[in-house]
């Protein structure tokens, strides 16, 4: 289903604390270059409209949020969210996340073992055999972000497409076995219209579409 069309943040929010692009970033990406501190880091691929870094943000202030999407409309979009609220935990990038996980001949721009939890909700599914080497849960970015995550952290991943899931925990199982195995992540009731982890589940469970979930921790 494609996304629904959004209006522009109020150009009188100040997105400059929020908002970034590659340009903006860091050569080496963690708390203290992003935040200017030592809190716990999570990254989010693929925040679209950014209901998850906001609310999780505020839920849990001791750690900190870099949610990043591709669509730059959207990254403004949950950018805004964060402005609103004045997050100090919390900021997008617009811009494709494989770059910045991957391992080139300039190094690593996110070191090993750097991060507290890796998010991945709902990403486009590539329905085309040909297409899914662009998957966001691809061979390289699954052993990309099992690199970046310390000994504990997380990786979720949730999706409403049982094909992507079924071959994604088949695809970590043969070459991530360090993240052990799949753990059921539960549906929790919503009390309001907009108390869903991300926009795309509450999409999904109001169209009686089944959500699969699961978290990896990784071990040493």
């Amino acid at each position: 289903m494609p996304r629904a069309a959004l209006r522009k943040p109020n150009p009188a929010l100040d997105l400059d604390s929020w908002l970034k692009t590659p340009e903006d970033l860091p050569a080496t990406i963690n708390s203290q270059t992003l935040f200017g501190n030592d809190q716990p880091l999570e990254i989010e691929v693929g925040s679209g409209k950014g209901l998850f870094i906001q609310t999780e943000s505020d839920r849990r202030p001791e750690h900190n949020y870099f949610g990043i999407e591709i669509a730059r409309k959207y990254a403004a979009h949950a950018a805004a969210r964060l402005a609103k609220r004045e997050r100090a935990n919390a900021k997008m990038l617009a811009g494709d996340a494989t770059p910045l996980f991957a391992v080139t001949d300039e190094g690593k721009r996110i070191e090993d073992g750097s991060l507290d939890g890796v998010h991945v909700y709902f990403p486009d599914p590539w329905w085309k055999k040909r297409h899914r080497k662009r998957r966001v849960l691809s061979h390289d970015n699954i052993l990309n972000f099992s690199r970046c995550l310390r000994v504990g952290g997380r990786l979720h991943f949730w999706t409403d497409v049982l094909d992507y899931f079924e071959l994604t925990v088949e695809l970590i199982a043969e070459i991530a076995p360090e993240l052990g195995v799949p753990l059921p992540e539960t549906q929790r009731e919503s009390t309001h219209d907009l108390d869903f982890h991300t926009h795309f589940e509450r999409r999904s469970r109001k169209m009686g579409i089944p959500v699969y979930r699961v978290c990896y921790r990784k071990r040493s």
